[in-house]
């Protein structure tokens, strides 16, 4: 069993008071984790799962009456695929209200409208976790770093889904299968999407430019829609989990790129899946792009699970002067360039570094990319 670097910090909030929520993508892992919570001093658990019709039926606008016949002696309650709910958030409100002394935990396989529905009605009342793929640092704690580094080249082909990562051999058909059937499934049911193919065309153009700003202008043309529709569907499938933005830094430079915004994917595999590229590295030509995708999503990751709050961007001129990434943490701007050959080098520039005094900088490649992904923690 992969231990996930989230279970420590969802014991830690145990009989807090508030609803405990973990969201993310299908597939990651979220009901396996419901299962490693802890227990302390036994106490009794009751398991819903709202894929289950009856179990929808019962919590959907109950009255505390009710709840309490349905929860019985229960105090650590878990909820999982809760925005199969309607109005989740309400009745999540009444059963923090009406049981204080009772634990909910709540998983949901998306943010559409799991948060939709309650934001409003939990405010101050909850605790919210996002689940990704497997991380680097969490397979590097379970196998050692030297095994997972000796797996890299493969990690950044087929990703690190834990269905992928537990069943070698299956990688392409496991993959194939979510993108084709989970990774829009909660799209189409919470929203009213009048042409599903233009989702999957345009996660394919998005996959082809990974590490390049973007154009909601361009992509219209090549989808084929507006863009509002675009930027409507990329708002979609980052709530989704499917993929992120990084928006450009600007501050003081004047040539500085001031709305300009790159996509990244969770994960190297989907984005493979996507284009239908399995290649090896060695024979790719987007391996510095896969590189640069591996790195940020793991940074990404290992900042969610261990509450590292920075604003996150890239930096570019109208010269084409360029940051891959910055930290924007605490007063300082922490800044990095990602490189897959070790032996190529890279500098802070000095229109960066004159401009912008307190702030560092950190080549990323092969051989020390370990403590930057979070394999130390």
């Amino acid at each position: 069993m992969i231990k996930r670097d989230l279970e420590q910090t969802i014991n830690d909030r145990l009989f807090k008071k508030k609803v405990i929520v973990v969201v993310g993508p299908r597939q990651v892992g979220k009901t396996t984790l419901l299962q490693l919570v802890s227990n302390p001093s036994n106490k009794l658990k009751l398991f819903l799962n709202c894929d289950e019709p009856d179990i929808r039926r019962k919590l959907d606008l109950p009255s505390s009456t009710q709840l309490k016949a349905l929860l019985g002696d229960a105090e650590l309650i878990f909820i999982d695929e809760a925005q199969r709910v309607k109005d989740i958030g309400i009745t999540l409100k009444l059963l923090v209200d009406s049981f204080p002394e009772k634990q909910l935990i709540v998983t949901g396989s998306s943010a559409l409208e799991l948060s939709n529905s309650i934001n409003e009605p939990l405010t101050g009342r909850k605790f919210e976790y996002k689940l990704f793929p497997f991380s680097f640092g969490e397979l590097s704690n379970a196998n050692g770093f030297l095994e997972e580094n000796r797996l890299l080249e493969h990690r950044m082909v087929y990703g690190m889904y834990p269905d992928v990562v537990n069943n070698q051999g299956n990688e392409r058909e496991i993959l194939n299968n979510i993108a084709s059937s989970y990774l829009y499934k909660d799209i189409f049911e919470f929203q009213d999407i009048r042409k599903p193919e233009i989702i999957e065309k345009l996660l394919q153009a998005l996959a082809l430019q990974i590490g390049s700003e973007i154009s909601f202008h361009e992509l219209s043309q090549l989808v084929g829609v507006d863009s509002a529709t675009i930027q409507r569907y990329i708002d979609l499938l980052e709530k989704s989990f499917i993929i992120f933005h990084l928006k450009s830094f600007s501050r003081n430079v004047r040539n500085e790129l001031k709305k300009s915004r790159k996509i990244y994917f969770f994960d190297n595999g989907i984005r493979n899946a996507l284009i239908s590229n399995f290649n090896a590295l060695s024979l790719r030509n987007d391996v510095g792009a896969l590189w640069e995708n591996f790195l940020i999503s793991e940074r990404m990751k290992h900042n969610q699970y261990f509450q590292n709050y920075a604003n996150c961007y890239f930096w570019r001129t109208t010269q084409q002067q360029e940051i891959d990434y910055i930290e924007d943490k605490d007063g300082m701007l922490n800044c990095y360039e990602f490189k897959w050959n070790p032996n190529k080098k890279a500098y802070l520039t000095t229109t960066f570094s004159s401009n912008y005094p307190n702030s560092s900088f950190k080549l990323i490649n092969t051989e020390n990319f370990g403590e930057f992904v979070g394999e130390m923690e």
